[in-house]
């Protein structure tokens, strides 16, 4: 049987093949992802923002915490203004500069990213278990290379300041 992406005009059905497949995957592990952290009264991007924060020594000012999550800086004011409210992070001007301002955890958030850590990972293996390690491991790659060939470039926090 004919698939119906091969049928339409100038269509390359593999490249379309290939690109669902890797929106689904995407969605299928952010879905995994969601489960995990509702489960713990906390969403995924709220974990992802907490875990950033972790990385770095736990503070970080909000134009590299933006970058550094792909958000603009809108939402990611939204996000840090939501986090603040559950007490997970606060929210200072940086001394000698008003318009820096520079995102802290509080003990609570640390305790959240120390305490979700393992089951994140526990779950991420779950999530890939359909791959063995050295599969997992050229799936990296290659989605490493898709990456860079997208201009996708892992920002590093701290590139705009010091303190």
């Amino acid at each position: 049987m004919e698939d119906a992406l091969d049928t339409l005009p100038d269509h390359d059905g593999e490249t379309a093949r290939v690109t669902c497949r890797a929106i689904r995957v995407s969605r299928l592990l952010e879905r995994g992802l969601k489960d995990y952290f509702s489960g713990h009264e906390l969403e995924s991007w709220e974990y992802d923002v907490l875990a950033t924060l972790y990385q770095v020594g736990g503070y970080s000012c909000m134009t590299d915490l933006s970058n550094a999550l792909l958000l603009s800086p809108g939402a990611a004011t939204n996000r840090i203004d939501r986090l603040v409210a559950k007490d997970l992070v606060t929210r200072e001007t940086a001394p000698g500069n008003r318009r820096m301002i520079i995102v802290t955890l509080t003990d609570e958030g640390r305790r959240q990213v120390s305490a979700l850590a393992d089951g994140r990972a526990a779950t991420e293996r779950a999530l890939l278990s359909g791959l063995s390690p050295d599969e997992q491991s050229a799936f990296g790659e290659l989605l490493s290379k898709l990456l860079l060939s997208l201009d996708d470039t892992e920002p590093r926090i701290g590139e705009h300041w010091s303190m």
